[in-house]
């Protein structure tokens, strides 16, 4: 894709320049050490440098096709001529990162500031996909404020067992109630164990993974539609090297972040979001991301969007039987941006250099059961929606498309556990004393209290009431849930309880009432006695004494606020600019 955009930059007006141009002792230093890796002055004099962000790791299967695609990315470069140089960053593996990614999503973020502040480059191919690397990427590169462009990790292919399509995640959680209430037998257990993930890539539901991605290509981060495209597709391929070449065109035409992330373009991965049956953790994401950016956008700003935004992406776990190859074939997110026209600011710019009106306008679709059009959805409103009450004054966030709908309105009694290690007993406990009207309360487990807000949130129903036959039942906790979950489940309940917010409070047998209509979320509970139960409240012991934990601990807002550090906001002072090259 050609953008329209002039080359405004002159060579010598590179920012690598500073490094490399001047004819004294410290570009010396430069030259020399880059001529030591066998580079020759006509490999960089007069090009863009630039920087390829790598989280490769032999710990994340997500991204095991990277090394590949980093040299497809250098290809592109090359093709453009600009001169490629790969940076590894910290990868942050979904699936092996204990006690969650979210604890570090900061620290990637960080680091990507950081190389990118302090290393002789132009611009950045930021290369991600597994959940909180797409947001700690971006939140970096708008900070460093260098030309970057996003490229996603791509879904895998589906899942399969005996003739079964197989969502990653949200499968996983059925067949385990299953087979705990003894339906499945240890060999069915294990086909699906090795059919769930069969190629390389990120979750293939409408996880977090994917949810982010789309976000990034909502927010005009990506190349159009490139977030939908499989990992092993060779369409895939290609894009990388796409990427490499158009990041080359961006520093020529000055195309920085701020050009692109903008308040529109907040709000249309917003609506996006909401469209797409998003994960709940893209509440956290999204709001960070924005602040990055120095745009305004809160929890009520999204709430009000899934109001008036339909869920038309029929992909799980809000949707019933497609996963995202099914999506991509469908006409992916081009097409669904497409379906949502005017819900969208249709003038807001791409890193392509046209704008979204411009890349969605003959965008196809070719089966729209998956991807529905506004007046046929799969619900009538979008992903998430956002609760307060006294339970949770400054929010809590549910997915109402994926639970029960008997749990929309609902009073029981709570069931409070202080730990997971608790919860777990007692849900395998056959003698629980519980009924399916109970809500199931887990705190303790937010930002401070997990540490890092792991994703506890879809806790497991009691061993009890799976045998019984049910398979849903309101669920209530400050943690998060991995976006290929389901259920009646609210989050993110803010402030957490670690800090004494009102979840502390709650004990064993208060009556419990969601009004998911009103958007409330309520401890039938008098003042006075709220109160009391405050004042005899102790604070927990703190998780870190040092290190990079105590650092977290001491600087991480809570979930309404994005789960950002304090000092790496934009308002919190000037960066530091760039770096003195002596």
């Amino acid at each position: 894709m050609t953008s329209p955009h002039p080359k405004t930059k002159k060579p010598e007006d590179l920012r690598s320049a500073r490094w490399f141009a001047p004819d004294d002792l410290r570009s010396f230093g430069h030259r020399s050490r880059i001529m030591q890796m066998g580079y020759a002055p006509d490999d960089w004099v007069g090009k863009p440098i630039i920087a390829i962000m790598n989280t490769w790791s032999d710990l994340n299967p997500c991204h095991s096709h990277f090394k590949q695609r980093v040299e497809d990315v250098k290809r592109g470069v090359l093709q453009a001529g600009g001169f490629p140089v790969e940076m590894p960053a910290v990868t942050l593996s979904e699936s092996f990162m204990k006690p969650t990614t979210m604890l570090y999503r900061n620290l990637l973020a960080m680091e990507v500031e950081e190389q990118l502040r302090s290393h002789p480059v132009d611009g950045v191919v930021l290369m991600g996909g597994c959940d909180k690397t797409t947001p700690a990427l971006i939140m970096g590169g708008l900070s460093a404020g260098l030309p970057m462009i996003y490229l996603p990790a791509g879904p895998m292919l589906r899942g399969n067992y005996a003739g079964q399509q197989l969502g990653s995640g949200s499968d996983g959680w059925k067949y385990w109630d299953e087979r705990r209430a003894g339906n499945i037998t240890d060999q069915q257990w294990l086909g699906v164990e090795a059919g769930i993930a069969r190629s390389h890539g990120h979750c293939m539901t409408m996880g977090t993974a994917s949810t982010m991605t789309a976000i990034a290509d909502a927010m005009g981060l990506t190349l159009p539609g490139a977030s939908s495209i499989p990992a092993p597709d060779a369409n895939h391929i290609r894009m990388a090297a796409a990427c490499g070449r158009r990041i080359v065109d961006m520093v020529w035409e000055e195309m920085t972040p701020e050009r692109i992330v903008t308040a529109a373009s907040v709000r249309n991965a917003g609506v996006v979001a909401m469209a797409t049956g998003c994960s709940t953790n893209a509440v956290v994401h999204l709001l960070a991301m924005a602040r990055r950016a120095q745009v305004d956008f809160t929890l009520d700003d999204l709430d009000a969007l899934g109001r008036t935004t339909p869920l038309i992406a029929n992909v799980r776990p809000s949707g019933k039987g497609y996963l995202m190859e099914d999506f991509y074939y469908a006409g992916g997110l081009l097409g669904l941006m497409r379906n949502l026209g005017d819900k969208l600011d249709l003038s807001a710019l791409t890193v392509s250099g046209l704008t979204l009106g411009e890349v969605v306008a003959d965008a196809p679709i070719y089966n729209d059961d998956v991807i529905r059009s506004l007046d046929n959805p799969v619900y009538k409103e979008g992903s998430l929606a956002v609760l307060r009450g006294n339970l949770a004054p400054d929010g809590a966030v549910i997915k109402p498309a994926a639970c029960d709908p008997r749990f929309h309105v609902h009073q029981g009694p709570a069931l409070v556990f202080d730990s997971y290690p608790e919860m777990k007993k007692a849900i395998d406990d056959p003698d629980l004393d519980v009924t399916p009207d109970h809500v199931l309360v887990l705190r303790n487990a937010g930002p401070l209290g997990g540490p890092g807000m792991p994703e506890w949130g879809m806790m497991p129903l009691p061993i009890k009431l799976v045998k019984q036959g049910h398979r849903d039942m309101l669920r209530i906790s400050d943690a998060r849930m991995s976006g290929t979950s389901y259920g009646a489940c609210v989050l993110h309940v803010s402030p957490e309880s670690f800090v004494g917010g009102p979840l502390a409070l709650l004990r064993t047998g208060d009556i419990v009432s969601i009004d998911l209509p009103n958007r409330r979320l309520e401890m039938l509970v008098d003042a006075a006695e709220l109160e009391a139960r405050r004042a005899a409240w102790v604070k927990p012991p703190e998780r870190f004494e040092r290190g990079y934990g105590w650092m977290f601990a001491k600087h991480v807002s809570q979930a309404d606020k994005g789960c950002d550090f304090d000092y790496l906001a934009p308002s919190f002072g000037r960066t530091a600019g760039e770096p003195d090259i002596f």
